[in-house]
């Protein structure tokens, strides 16, 4: 799919990405790099072992974040569903347009800061799953809209409450369009937002329909908040959002749309929500079936490993974790401990602690397993590590870990290599949190 999802402006500012310049913002790209742009940079095709780059440093395996895209393109076209990962994941504008070419109908974001970078870099299609209540944002938004008719926005209402909020908010900004909005349904008692009870989410929808300022567009919500979720329960949920559009359809509330939205899925239920998103009885008008799982870019070596649905349908294939973060031993008190030069600081470990996997040794000998060698904590900038007896492991070694939660890992590094399979360091992946 080519970049027509948003306009010429975003392709001109990814261009400029590349003209940033080496400096002292970015960790563990090489000293002696220091002056030249990041296209120059990547044009020498460093290797991220041999020249320069400087621990703690993480990198993305280009083939592993490739066979990811490719993978999800794939699995969003067999079920019919409609494809807008969400942002939050890396805040990476490169990956944003390279999740478009690979069949994205838009980007789903959380926040309103979130909104803006995505459309500085020409994101044409957003999907807020989160209500907007803050009137300086939505004034914001308001320019966005009247400014672009080829904008799409849709984001979340759950109370009367907000969308009073909104209204009065886009009145008094003089909104030319309207913002289209979704209502979400809660997971159920106890899990985060969302309207509780359909009855609930009638009073929201008659809501909206007494406003100027906002056009109801359909019903989304999250099926990771359903709570002690299993397979039984999560489908249930997602088959009453499902009765929720076909009520609200019967009930002559998308009258006006040209489609009607239907949106679910985070990383961990996302084959729930394409069995049940199969089953949506015909409709008045066309429905899309946005499903928004984000983690998938990069996977993880923790917690979404274990969680994925490609583990209860592995004939559709498999993710493969893409993010490494080499870090190098800087002590060895005894036989039993050494501390590397990573910590909280660079490594994602909300859910899990890092896992120790390979060893490149400082004299240049081959890659090995990290046999007896494991993350037992993080410090500020350093990893604890345990090691058993017999692990080889000396001051200067670089160890690599795998890291579990995509989300607390990127949010770490303002510029990460994306590294071929022998090292060769191909590209660098801006972000912006």
């Amino acid at each position: 799919m080519a970049l027509d999802n948003g306009p010429v402006h975003g392709r001109e500012a990814l261009a400029e990405l590349a003209g940033e310049r080496v400096d002292h913002r970015f960790k563990g790209l090489p000293p002696d790099a220091y002056g030249l742009t990041l296209a120059e940079l990547a044009g020498q095709r460093r290797n991220l072992f041999t020249d320069g780059f400087a621990t703690p440093v993480l990198a993305l395996s280009a083939e592993r974040l490739e066979h990811n895209l490719k993978l999800m393109e794939t699995y969003a076209a067999r079920h019919g569903l409609a494809f807008a990962p969400h942002g939050k994941t890396s805040m990476a504008p490169q990956l944003f347009h390279r999740q478009i070419e690979h069949g994205a109908w838009g980007i789903t974001l959380a926040v309103p800061h979130q909104v803006w970078v995505a459309r500085a870099f020409g994101i044409g299609r957003i999907f807020l799953a989160n209500e907007l209540v803050d009137a300086a944002a939505l004034r914001r938004l308001a320019a966005e809209l009247d400014a672009d008719p080829e904008f799409r926005f849709v984001c979340y209402v759950d109370s009367v409450r907000g969308v009073e909020l909104m209204d009065a908010a886009l009145t008094a900004a003089g909104a030319a369009r309207p913002v289209d909005v979704v209502v979400e349904l809660g997971a159920g008692a106890g899990a985060r937002t969302g309207a509780r009870t359909e009855a609930d989410c009638a009073a929201v929808a008659d809501a909206v329909a007494g406003t100027r300022t906002l056009r109801l567009a359909g019903v989304a919500g999250y099926e990771g908040e359903v709570p002690d979720a299993d397979p039984e329960r999560v489908h249930a949920w997602l088959r009453r959002l499902v009765a929720l559009a076909a009520d609200f359809d019967r009930a002559g509330r998308f009258e006006g749309l040209g489609e009607i939205v239907l949106s679910a899925g985070g990383s961990a239920w996302f084959d729930a929500v394409a069995d049940v998103f199969a089953e949506v009885p015909g409709l008045s008008r066309p429905v899309l079936k946005l499903l928004r799982s984000g983690a998938y870019v990069s996977h993880d070596d923790g917690h979404y490993r274990e969680v994925t649905p490609f583990n209860r349908v592995p004939a559709e294939g498999a993710l493969e974790p893409a993010f490494r973060l080499w870090t190098q031993v800087v002590s060895r008190p005894s036989a039993e401990q050494a501390f590397a030069n990573a910590g909280k600081r660079d490594a994602a470990y909300d859910l899990d602690l890092p896992f120790a996997q390979v060893v490149r040794p400082a004299d240049g000998g081959p890659e090995r397993p990290a046999a007896g060698i494991a993350v037992s904590g993080l410090s500020d900038q350093h990893a604890w590590l345990r090691t058993g007896p017999g692990a080889e492991l000396e001051v200067g070694d670089w160890v690599g870990l795998g890291l579990s939660h995509p989300c607390t890992s990127f949010d770490k590094w303002q510029l990460i290599p994306v590294a071929e399979a022998d090292g060769t360091v191909v590209d660098y992946i801006r972000t912006f949190f």
